[in-house]
């Protein structure tokens, strides 16, 4: 009996244990399920994170490139400015060494005229004052700066706002080596702009006002250039030769150029051909003003006779017809003769 209990007991243990282990397995696989699922968010929300990163770090790339470019950018733009900082450091140390060297020569000119006012009048004259030279060297100053405004104006072929920068430096100055050069650069405006007219005037005046200056011998250059160009030969000349008797012109380009011009107008000219006709015509008038009134008379009334018993041209197979003299023409012949 107890054995056949034992039997029952036993598939009964059996089929309990395999249920349960058949439940354990269910519930492992679920959670199992539940962890692979899980895990696979986690995978998929990783690969979207790495993706935005990824993204995040090519804009990051860009953005240090587009920063490097600017950097390379800017250093080269302060290169560029240190370079011209420093060109114009040396030229305000130019500006500064030419303005304390015109102040001295400025007071030295005013300590020399001061001098002969003294020995002229025997009297100590008033001191010039400091406001005046501070002002005379501000006036220079801005002057030489308006006038290298005006030159760069003229190299960036704006021909009228350079003419009227040069024009303002001449009104202020009126004379000097700033005004003549002034004046010079008026007229290569006016040459540029195709006003030759007014650019000879001008050329003309700074003739007039500064013969012996620093431009006189280009100044007349050009002005026989111009009158070659109007066919004036006889201006031509006059300025060449005026070029060539300026001592100060000896050691230019223009004195060889205009020596070389000056010898082909004289060369044209004198190998000019003379026609034959006008020479027979001078000779012969120059013969009848030495004759007497008679003589002429004579010389007349032969060659309307010669002219009137001249021979017909001979024709082939015909004997030359003498023609008959008009009785009052030898009658006229003779008692001018007589």
């Amino acid at each position: 009996m107890k054995r056949l209990l034992l039997i029952p007991l036993l598939l009964f243990l059996v089929t309990g244990c395999s249920h349960i282990t058949m439940l354990r397995t269910e519930e492992i696989q679920e959670i199992n399920d539940d962890v692979r699922s899980d895990l696979k968010k986690d995978i998929r929300q990783t690969n979207l994170r790495l993706d935005s990163l990824r993204k995040a770090y090519g804009l990051l790339e860009e953005k240090l490139a587009a920063q490097e470019q600017l950097l390379n950018r800017m250093k080269a733009d302060l290169s560029i400015l240190s370079n011209r900082m420093a060109d114009e450091s040396v030229r305000n140390d130019t500006r500064q060494e030419e303005i304390a060297y015109r102040l001295d020569l400025l007071l030295g000119k005013s300590d020399k005229i001061l001098a002969k006012k003294v020995v002229v009048s025997g009297a100590p004259a008033a001191p010039v004052s400091l406001d005046s030279i501070e002002r005379q060297a501000n006036l220079l100053l801005e002057m030489e700066t308006m006038f290298n405004t005006a030159r760069a104006d003229f190299l960036r072929g704006e021909y009228k706002i350079a003419f009227d920068g040069f024009k303002q430096v001449f009104e202020q100055m009126k004379t000097g080596e700033m005004a003549e050069e002034s004046l010079y650069w008026m007229a290569l405006c006016l040459t540029e702009a195709g006003q030759l007219d007014k650019a000879k005037v001008i050329l003309n005046r700074l003739n007039n006002d500064f013969p012996d200056g620093a431009k006189t011998c280009i100044t007349l250059f050009k002005l026989a250039g111009m009158a070659a160009a109007e066919n004036d030969v006889s201006t031509q000349k006059q300025y060449l030769q005026v070029l060539l008797e300026k001592k100060q012109c000896m050691e230019t380009n223009e004195f060889l150029q205009g020596a070389e011009m000056l010898e082909e107008i004289l060369n044209a000219e004198t190998t000019t051909p003379v026609p034959e006709d006008s020479l027979a015509s001078k000779e012969t008038k120059a013969s009848e003003n030495k004759l007497p009134e008679s003589k002429k008379e004579e010389t007349k009334t032969e060659a309307s006779v010669e002219s009137k018993t001249e021979e017909p041209v001979k024709a082939e197979g015909q004997e030359p017809k003498a023609e008959s003299v008009p009785a009052n023409s030898t009658a006229e012949t003779s008692q001018k003769t007589n």
